[in-house]
């Protein structure tokens, strides 16, 4: 009998490989098991197209009104992408748009299993990261400059004089940013970073660059700060604590610490740093990510891409050996975090034992390519794709 999901799960489809994935998930694991109501939106690159992008908006609305979305992972196009797809032109990341609608702080942690060790030796316990999603690069606005003139940074408020920064006095062609960020979000973001450190009880670490960025990267530091201090006293009772560091400092020194942290980012830092810790302990297919938004709204997804060389061996005829855990545990966490809302344990449970099936699956042996190959002991052969999630069925 079918385990009942009372609430609705906003369910985001993607692309190429991911999209295959994601779709055996459902069939092979989930489906036979729960009765749910899922509120679907292709976000596949071409639908997104087909929608001038609307189908994006509309699935961050949705989730906004039910409160729980999971999406697959999706393309962002650049130029050879758009010629690829035949698009009407490089759409904007979707997980950017989703962002910038719900704001909030992505959450993403290391999914251990024993026989897969850390590539760096010192780490022993799971790093956390804690990603700003909202601004900068990620909301920013661009032009490429065709030739001589001058470049200027202009705020005109709504009530006072126009002020006017020169950026750059071009003598040739060139290219131009202009970005920003909120108070309101940075201090969301640092209160959502100090909240999950108290919560895991855990040190959190922040890294910014305000020796040279003196006045943006210094604003970020100074509400983190203020945020941190209001906090003290809980700090203290927990036996843990705040640190600020320069970002360089901070990327030497994790590679020297065992672990046990939260590491707050901002937006394009915590891009690049969480897939280094990913594949620092062994995986980027084996990392959990979470979008959570000041108002409690959460987006579970796979925090990787849409493994592009392996769908075209896919659509090809060719066997592959594609890792899925990153996609089960974006369901499962939303499952899970579905089932705590609605107050239904039962479908916490399910979701928490699909997990423990997943692990000890894999300390049993039974892995992907990707995984068999840095595995200690080395398993005797890897699983194929349909192989594993095959295997996952049987043991659920």
């Amino acid at each position: 009998m079918a385990i009942t999901v009372k609430g609705p799960i906003v369910e985001m489809d993607g692309d190429e490989m991911t999209r295959i994935i994601w779709k055996m998930i459902k069939e092979k694991l989930l489906l036979p098991h729960l009765a749910i109501d899922l509120k679907y939106y292709d976000l596949g690159v071409k639908h997104r197209d087909e929608t001038d992008d609307q189908v994006t908006i509309d699935a961050a609305n949705a989730v906004l009104k039910h409160g729980v979305g999971v999406k697959c992972a999706t393309i962002t196009p650049n130029a050879a992408r758009v010629k690829e797809y035949n698009l009407k032109q490089a759409w904007k990341s979707p997980n950017g748009t989703i962002r910038s609608i719900l704001d909030g702080t992505v959450f993403r942690k290391p999914i251990i299993a024993k026989n897969i060790p850390p590539a760096v030796r010192s780490w022993k316990k799971p790093i956390s990261i804690g990603r700003h999603a909202y601004g900068d690069i990620y909301k920013s606005v661009e032009f490429k400059v065709p030739g001589p003139g001058k470049a200027e940074l202009v705020f005109t408020p709504a009530s006072g004089e126009r002020v006017a920064l020169a950026v750059h006095e071009f003598k040739g062609p060139g290219v131009i940013m202009g970005m920003h960020n909120t108070e309101k979000s940075i201090r969301s973001f640092a209160g959502a970073c100090i909240n999950y450190a108290l919560g895991e009880k855990c040190d959190l670490w922040f890294g910014a660059k305000d020796t040279i960025s003196k006045t943006y990267h210094a604003f970020f530091k100074e509400v983190f700060d203020q945020e941190a201090e209001a906090k003290k006293a809980d700090f203290d009772r927990h036996g843990i604590r705040y640190r600020y560091m320069l970002i360089d400092d901070a990327v030497a020194q994790i590679m020297k610490a065992e672990g046990g942290m939260l590491w707050a980012c901002m937006n394009y830092d915590g891009d690049v740093m969480s897939d280094m810790v990913a594949s620092g302990f062994g995986s980027l297919g084996l990392m959990t990510s979470v979008l959570v938004s000041p108002a409690g709204k959460y987006v579970y997804e796979a925090a990787h891409g849409t493994v592009m060389r392996h769908y075209y061996e896919h659509l090809k005829g060719n066997p592959t050996s594609t890792n899925s855990v990153a996609s089960i545990f974006a369901w499962t966490g939303a499952i899970a975090r579905r089932g705590e809302l609605d107050g239904t344990p039962e479908v916490v449970s399910f979701a928490r034992r699909l997990e423990e099936v997943v692990i000890g699956l894999i300390e049993s042996g039974v892995m992907t390519k990707d995984l068999a190959s840095i595995a200690e002991p080395k398993p005797d052969k890897y699983a194929l794709t349909e192989e594993f999630l095959g295997e996952v069925a049987k043991r659920i």
